[in-house]
């Protein structure tokens, strides 16, 4: 079963943070990082990434841990608004997943991060 994420992360100035939250992902076994864009104007991220549920969950707990420690939001200035160092992380279902697949990954991702970080998460859409 193959998902795709589309993490969006609130930092695209300092392209040394980008890079080790992009590495964080990579490093995860199963998981291939497709692309990273950066904004600076925006000062936002979003990298796409590919791979099976249990390795997908792993990168993006990987890369809410460095989010957490490196993006302030108290100083965070930029065009998009936002809610969070990591604002958005879509799973979309590729091969041989569904939505449902798709939904029960964001919910046992989102209750990691909320357990693991003690930050609020909110589902939103099919989720």
């Amino acid at each position: 079963m193959l998902i795709e994420c589309v993490p969006n992360i609130s930092e695209g100035r300092r392209h040394d943070v980008v890079a080790a939250i992009a590495r964080a992902a990579e490093e995860i076994d199963g998981v291939r990082l497709l692309d990273c864009s950066s904004d600076e104007s925006h000062n936002r991220s979003v990298l796409t990434m590919a791979g099976e549920a249990g390795p997908l969950g792993a990168a993006v707990l990987a890369m809410f841990d460095l989010a957490v420690r490196h993006i302030d939001l108290q100083s965070h200035t930029g065009e998009h608004p936002r809610l969070g160092a990591v604002d958005v992380v879509p799973f979309v279902p590729l091969e041989g997943a569904t939505m449902a697949d798709c939904v029960s990954l964001a919910r046992e991702t989102a209750s990691a991060v909320a357990v693991r970080f003690g930050i609020p998460v909110f589902l939103y859409e099919a989720a």
